[in-house]
């Protein structure tokens, strides 16, 4: 009988390549159904991004609009193009969530073996808060696009003898583009002043080619003259690009508290848009293993990365509580250093032993399951019946396109918002009272409107507050009496 040789059969030699095939599709499907398994309808900060979104004029550079501008673009064009519609908001975040996880892949398969880079992405672009971020309509998620972007290139230009002045050209333009969204200028000065105190960062900055390394200063100095002559013009934008409104430098503490308030609460639940906990209790563990175990040869630029990025993450924390999210990325390089550290330590119990390598199998299969599918069970569910995430969110505008067809409709907030439908639909939104046969109100008339009858009351699924629109009808009747 002809023996097997395990090593050449076809699902061993291919078992990372069909590993990223099914987590990728998995990864696809979830993407593609985001709007529809989670969030029913839409946060404060989602139709605020919309709305800006959406008036955003050609000369916004000048007129000193360039905060989230790169996003807001995508955005406006999702918007024009398909229509207002919950989808749509969110699809510019659906695309660059699809982005991100295929470079965190990237990221961590270049840093790390394919077996723990595989099972470190599995958890985390499964985890509930990285398909929040993909499944929010804000400009959010670019806290953590570019700068797993940009070391993703950095690792390209630095694990290369020469590296391809491509790779150099795109980080400059992805510098360029990413010191738009808030704090990155921030992450710019971490990025050089890393360069700067790492020898072997240095060591490469000076041996790459001059023409490629001076076209890329010249590329990021773009930018910053940009951001420059959008100032001078409008000198409240650097408070946006570099803390947020309205932020008082004795708020910087309380907003850490704040944001890692969801972080840590695995048993109970707190008011905010994030459902807490916003990292599982076994991905937290597994990212303290990796923490501890970078301090063995911490000045090398993979191990010491992570605790660079954790000190960033603080910093832009303490100006905005929902840069929580930024720990994405150092939890998974965390995540990925603590899986590396737990099977180094599993193969070196049994360095000769193939039997005791694929018992280890059974604890990591078990480990994975308890991980991947509570969180997925609870970004589900907990995102649609957690009563303290689901009032943060209103499907207002579900409800509107499916019942109203030609009223006029008067709404007190977010007028400029619901104006979009006009577009589409036969209604035109108002925002104080116009005499009209058929008005629709979010929110009750009011008792100076005794003309009109109320015919009809629109409500949601919601337990509380359910009553969303008020039909009236003028009456000649009541106006002769």
């Amino acid at each position: 009988m002809k023996k097997i040789i395990i090593s050449k059969l076809f699902l061993y030699r291919y078992r990372f390549v069909i590993g990223y095939i099914v987590l990728g599709l998995a990864f696809l499907f979830l993407l593609i159904l985001l709007p529809t398994i989670a969030q029913t309808g839409l946060s404060e900060a989602e139709i605020n991004s919309a709305s800006s979104s959406y008036y955003l004029g050609k000369d916004g550079i000048l007129n000193g609009d360039i905060v989230d501008l790169p996003y807001r673009v995508l955005q406006k064009y999702s918007i024009t193009f398909f229509g207002l519609s919950t989808y749509t908001i969110k699809l510019p975040s659906i695309i660059i969530g699809l982005l991100l996880g295929i470079l965190l892949m990237l990221l961590l398969s270049r840093w790390f073996k394919s077996n723990v880079s595989l099972l470190a992405s599995c958890l985390i672009v499964l985890s509930t808060p990285f398909l929040f971020l993909a499944g929010s309509g804000t400009p959010l998620i670019m806290i953590v696009f570019w700068p797993t972007l940009l070391l993703w290139l950095g690792s390209k230009i630095q694990g290369e003898k020469r590296p391809k002045p491509l790779y150099s050209f795109m980080f400059a333009i992805a510098m360029l583009f990413s010191i738009f969204t808030p704090y990155m200028i921030y992450f710019a000065v971490f990025c050089v002043a890393f360069v700067l105190l790492q020898p072997h960062l240095r060591f490469i900055v000076k041996n790459l080619p001059k023409l490629p390394f001076a076209l890329v200063i010249l590329i990021i100095l773009a930018g910053f003259a940009v951001i420059g002559v959008s100032i001078f013009h409008h000198p409240q934008t650097i408070m946006e690009l570099l803390f947020t409104k309205d932020f008082q430098i004795g708020d910087f503490f309380s907003n850490i508290a704040s944001g890692f308030t969801p972080l840590f609460s695995w048993y109970s639940s707190v008011e905010s848009v994030f459902l807490s906990p916003l990292i599982s209790l076994p991905s937290f563990a597994l990212a303290l293993i990796g923490l501890f175990s970078t301090t063995k040869g911490f000045f090398a630029s993979r191990n010491s990365i992570a605790t660079i990025l954790i000190i960033f993450g603080l910093l832009i924390t303490g100006f905005n509580p929902d840069a929580i999210v930024f720990f994405i990325l150092p939890f998974s390089i965390l995540i990925a250093h603590g899986l590396k550290y737990l099977l180094e330590k599993w193969y070196g119990l049994f360095p000769e032993n193939p039997y005791a390598r694929i018992s280890a199998l059974l604890p990591l299969t078990v480990l994975f399951a308890l991980i991947i599918i509570p969180a997925l069970n609870q970004y589900i569910y907990g995102y649609r019946y957690n009563p303290s995430v689901t009032d943060a969110f209103s499907d207002n505008l579900a409800i509107v396109k499916k019942n109203l067809t030609d009223e006029k409709l008067l709404v007190y907030d977010h007028a400029d918002f619901y104006r979009i439908l006009e577009k589409t639909m036969d209604i035109k939104v108002i925002d104080k009272f116009e005499k009209s046969d058929k008005l629709a109100v979010m929110g009750q008339l009011g008792d100076t409107d005794e003309n009109y009858q109320l015919s009809r009351i629109i409500t949601s699924p919601k337990r509380d507050n359910s009553d969303i629109i008020y039909l009236y009808i003028y009456s000649e009747e009541k106006e002769g009496e």
